[in-house]
């Protein structure tokens, strides 16, 4: 299967100075995973946007990165340019585009958002689809009088707080973060250098002001000339070649017509079909008849006798010690907290859950991370005992042999045990998380909260076991009588989970366990 793919296209407000720009650029792809497939900087705006994909984790800490060294090396106080913009780094869309969801690239945003917020002491914005009230899902109304008025408003007007981090700016602004559908940054340059008529043609064009509907525009004077400078947030519904051909008849309007037009960073391959089979008249063209997407298409398909992998449910089944018990039981509690993840996802965004809102994007976020916690321990519990077996096939012939195996045995031992012990922790973790999913998640999904819980119950019950088993052999030991000693304390406090567990999917679904 295919990795996920994400796309994100971050906008720095410096273009002026290359060696700047190339820091920045090469904080992105110093990030393994991560392809640059766009660079556009324009010095009338004095501004660059990047086009990167690779996967999402990449991408995530490739934004970061990014943000922090445009942070440094960027002061709004000194910055001069035709585009609008509040911060050093002004805004971070990201885009699904291939095995990605939506939901999960506002995700994305929100961890990001959180991360500049804590680790940088930047306000950072949500917008678009990770929007967190309706008015800022235009970045236009988040951005309004640009970085000096945000500044001097952000710590008194209630309208300005940010989403994520303090109510004042320094010299890097604030940063917008996103997820949306992908976009046209598409500019038409007039044959005049008169601005107000660019500025007329892009009123005439916007959404905002009575024109097309999924169109930005802003009127501009670039390299001498005007132009309307324009987002196209949904191509399909109000496609390039309508606009260019409403434009032209604007421009016509006042004595000048089109000079060229320019892309800012990728466009979608339908975007550019779209507009030729509209000028082609090709009524009855269909996708298919372009050469190059049969070859991909062919290309992508499997060579015969091609399978896939095992996985882990075929490696528990082999004939070999690992994985076993132990990696089994973090996989249930892997499997937990998936299914506790996905009763936040069907609940946020639910107007009818609108007060436990935040509630469950902290839900999201704690289970996201003991999901990936227990998949690790999946590995790590059978390299533990990987390391138990080595240690019991070294040498004993010779006294100091024997003394330096049993040492090894022993701390082998410990550690074969403290992987299952922290299975057990979490495990736990999970639990209490599955008993919020179920008493204010989507009622809907109660039943899945209910199984997660029962998942994290036989992820503490096998993972126990593994840790019991493993320190049969040191019955006298003190660092194995902790562990044990810590079991116990966990054995009780699941004990109570499952009593609160019960109350709550009685009281709230009228179901017993």
């Amino acid at each position: 299967m295919a990795n996920p793919l994400v796309e994100c296209i971050p906008n720095f407000s410096e273009a002026r100075r290359p060696e700047v720009v190339k820091q920045i650029i090469d904080a992105i792809t110093a990030i393994p995973g991560v392809h640059v497939l766009d660079q556009h900087s324009d010095l009338d705006h004095n501004r660059t946007v990047v086009t990167y994909v690779g996967t999402p984790a990449a991408v995530e800490e490739a934004a970061f990165q990014a943000i922090t060294m445009a942070g440094k090396l960027i002061n709004l106080d000194e910055h001069r340019g035709e585009h609008p913009r509040l911060g050093a780094t002004d805004v971070v869309p990201f885009v699904p585009l291939r095995d990605m969801t939506m939901q999960e690239c506002v995700e994305m945003a929100r961890r990001l958002g959180k991360r500049v917020a804590d680790s940088l002491d930047i306000p950072v914005y949500l917008y678009e689809d990770a929007a967190t009230t309706p008015s800022r899902q235009n970045l236009e109304n988040i951005r309004r009088g640009e970085y000096e008025a945000i500044k001097a408003e952000i710590g008194t007007i209630p309208e300005r707080k940010p989403d994520f981090g303090p109510s004042r700016m320094g010299t890097a602004g604030a940063v917008v973060i996103g997820a949306r559908a992908p976009l046209v940054a598409y500019n038409i340059y007039l044959t005049t250098d008169d601005l107000s008529i660019a500025q007329k043609i892009a009123k005439a064009m916007r959404h905002s002001s009575g024109g097309f509907r999924f169109v930005k525009a802003l009127g501009l004077i670039v390299e001498g000339r005007a132009q309307v400078s324009m987002n196209l947030t949904n191509f399909h519904q109000t496609p390039i070649f309508r606009v260019v051909e409403a434009i032209r008849r604007e421009a016509g309007r006042y004595g000048v017509g089109i000079h060229h037009s320019e892309l800012v960073g990728l466009i979608p391959q339908n975007a550019l079909i779209d507009s030729a089979t509209w000028y082609l008249q090709l009524d009855g063209f269909k996708g298919e008849q372009i050469l190059e997407t049969r070859l991909y298409e062919a290309m992508d398909q499997p060579s015969a006798g091609t399978a896939a992998g095992p996985d882990i449910i075929d490696a528990l089944a082999a004939a070999t010690p690992t994985p076993g018990g132990g990696s089994a039981s973090a996989y249930a509690g892997g499997m937990a907290a998936a299914l506790v993840c996905m009763v936040a996802r069907l609940t946020t965004g639910k107007k009818k859950y609108a007060d436990v809102e935040q509630q469950m994007w902290d839900l999201l976020g704690g289970a996201e991370s003991l999901q990936q916690a227990l998949r690790a321990d999946v590995a790590a519990d059978a390299a533990a005992f990987d390391e138990l077996m080595k240690a019991m096939k070294l040498p004993k012939e010779t006294p100091e042999q024997l003394e330096t195996r049993d040492a090894a045995i022993r701390q082998a031992t410990i550690n074969a045990a403290i992987v299952p012990l922290g299975v057990c922790d979490k495990a736990c973790q999970v639990m209490a998380l599955a008993i919020i999913a179920a008493n204010l998640g989507n009622l809907n999904a109660i039943s899945d909260a209910g199984s997660a819980f029962s998942l994290a119950r036989a992820s503490f019950a096998g993972a126990g076991m593994n840790v019991q088993i493993n320190l049969l052999g040191l019955p006298t030991d003190p660092d194995a009588r902790k562990l044990l000693e810590s079991l116990d304390a966990l054995r009780g406090k699941a004990q109570q989970l499952e009593q609160d567990l019960s109350m709550v999917m009685l009281s709230r679904g009228g179901i017993k366990i």
